[in-house]
C-alpha cells in the first residue's frame, strides 16, 4: 500500500493519503494500521508496509498508531502498500 501526505490549509485540516496508488482524503493527523487497510480495501490480516522517502520498508504492527506529518508531497514520498 503506497501512501503520500499531502496537508491542505482551509477550514479542517484534511490530508492526503496514497495508499497503493489512489488518492484517499483523511481528515485526522494520525491513522492506524487497521485504518490503513479498511481505505486500501483488504483484511487488516494481511498486514501493511510503510515506504518512506528513501524506499525503505517496514511493516507495522497491528494497532501501531502513525502520525501523518503536513506538507507536500513531491517526487519521493511516504506511502503504503499491502503486507
Amino acid at each position: 500500500m503506497n501512501v503520500s501526505v499531502a496537508d491542505r490549509s482551509g477550514p479542517a485540516e484534511i490530508f492526503e493519503l496514497e495508499i497503493e496508488g489512489r488518492a484517499v482524503a483523511w481528515g485526522h493527523p494520525t491513522i492506524t494500521t487497521e485504518e490503513i487497510a479498511r481505505l486500501g480495501g483488504w483484511d487488516p490480516a494481511q498486514g501493511v508496509i510503510m515506504v518512506d522517502r528513501e524506499n525503505t520498508e517496514r511493516t507495522l504492527n497491528p494497532g501501531e498508531r502513525i502520525e501523518i506529518k503536513p506538507g507536500l508531497g513531491f517526487g519521493k514520498r511516504i506511502r503504503w502498500k499491502r503486507g
